[in-house]
């Protein structure tokens, strides 16, 4: 079961991650774009379910309160 949660939540953040990413892109804005990266390759990184959603959260709401 933990590995099916890890697997979801990383096809999750990877997507939103990509969606950040995309944008970044298109806008040449650096905060979405790195932040984008970040959620694509946290997944990898990070084992615990609690943390990786935690760390997946607090990235995919960074760019609300950076905006640069």
């Amino acid at each position: 079961m933990e590995n099916t949660s890890l697997l979801l939540w990383g096809m999750l953040f990877g997507g939103i991650g990509l969606g950040y990413f995309t944008y970044g892109k298109k806008q040449r804005a650096f905060v979405p774009l790195f932040v984008g990266i970040a959620l694509c390759v946290i997944p990898y990184f990070i084992t615990n379910i609690y943390l990786l959603v935690a760390a997946g959260v607090g990235l995919a709401f960074l760019p609300y309160f950076i905006k640069k």
